[in-house]
């Protein structure tokens, strides 16, 4: 299997199955003497966690993780570094029932298609379970970004109908984190929860949105042509299981805008070049200007559903798949860090590469 490994001087390769032994992810890149802090580590898998609110799947996983290498009384060494994080709460049993069948919007069929066998429980490699190893990774990129003082926030702006409006400037992003929808806004955040509460007794998923805000990212970081920093994050983004949309600064809505309403017109601000609005997004030409980089990442409702749905069998024969086991109603809450970790690794990878152009 191919398409495991991100990055090209911040590089990450994921390894393990959902229902595996364990899952983990080996860091190439990181310099050495990077102060690494465990606990940091922890409370970031802490927050993408099966188990942790009653909107969320009920497996219970506390994510302990080890460190296998790479690291030497707290700081990195400069060699690869190896984290793994023991499943510990499979019930394969659950999914014996599919064993033969394909469910429908999941990757069974395309899986099978593809290398002519798969690994049923809980998905495999395809399961979200897979993101656990990218929010470590995640973790020792932001500690990274940290001292040149890049902050990454995401949140959820939007589940089913229900859309978060008020501009990023009036949020108060120490707030995300103040209710299990993980939206700043206590009124929009509480009609988010009764919404998933409301889908999860009719045995039903919703779908959502998560908006990432990423400041203090100095201006010149991307590569031209193909590897322009939206593209990175794009591709990032879209990596992460059941996300069906990116855009970046005004995205569609300049479709309908003019050349002389979109344009960012520059200004100086004592010694920084700054922009008067930033429809741009914070990256022009595909290099960051150094203004905010904010995306929306719009993720599509999760695909088992505890209903009966019809389907076929590995030989073509009709087939009902009934859903079972432990699953997200909605995946939003779960995927913020996850959308956080794709982003620090994604800026990490381009700051070290900035770096090797310069004298």
């Amino acid at each position: 299997m191919a398409g495991n490994s991100f990055g090209q001087i911040f590089k990450i390769s994921t390894y393990g199955e959902s229902h595996g032994v364990a899952l983990g992810v080996t860091i190439d890149g990181c310099p050495a003497g990077l102060s690494i802090d465990e606990a940091f580590i922890q409370s970031e898998l802490d927050r993408r966690k099966p188990g942790q609110s009653a909107i969320v799947t009920q497996r219970k996983e506390g994510d302990h993780f080890e460190i296998l290498s790479g690291v030497f009384e707290g700081k990195s060494t400069g060699t690869p570094i190896s984290i793994m994080i023991r499943n510990k709460d499979q019930k394969s049993k659950d999914y014996s029932h599919i064993a033969d069948k394909f469910r429908p919007s999941h990757a069974d069929f395309t899986y099978k298609a593809k290398y002519g066998n798969r690994d049923y429980r809980g998905g495999g490699r395809s399961s979200a379970r897979e993101t656990v190893a990218r929010v470590a990774a995640g973790a020792i990129a932001k500690t990274l970004l940290k001292e040149s003082g890049i902050t990454i926030n995401a949140f959820v702006n939007q589940v089913g109908n229900i859309k978060l409006v008020t501009p990023d400037n009036q949020l108060d992003f120490s707030k995300i984190e103040d209710n299990i929808i993980r939206c700043p806004e206590e009124k929009t955040a509480n009609a988010m929860i009764d919404l998933i509460k409301d889908i999860k007794k009719q045995g039903e998923t919703i779908g959502g949105a998560i908006r990432c805000v990423i400041k203090n990212c100095p201006a010149g970081l991307g590569e031209p042509v193909f590897d322009k920093l939206h593209a990175d994050l794009g591709k990032a983004m879209l990596s992460i299981n059941a996300v069906k949309g990116f855009e970046y600064g005004s995205g569609f809505a300049a479709i309908s805008m003019k050349g002389s309403e979109h344009n960012d017109k520059f200004i100086s601000e004592g010694e920084a070049i700054k922009t008067t609005t930033n429809f741009s997004g914070g990256i022009q030409g595909g290099i960051s200007n150094g203004m905010d980089i904010y995306f929306n990442i719009a993720f599509k409702p999760v695909a088992t559903i505890m209903r009966d749905q019809q389907s076929v069998d590995v030989d073509g024969n009709e087939a009902t798949v009934t859903g079972k086991g432990r699953h997200d109603p909605c995946v939003v809450p779960r995927a913020v860090p996850i959308v956080e970790a794709m982003a620090a690794l994604v800026l990490a990878d381009h700051m070290l590469r900035d770096r090797s152009v310069r004298l």
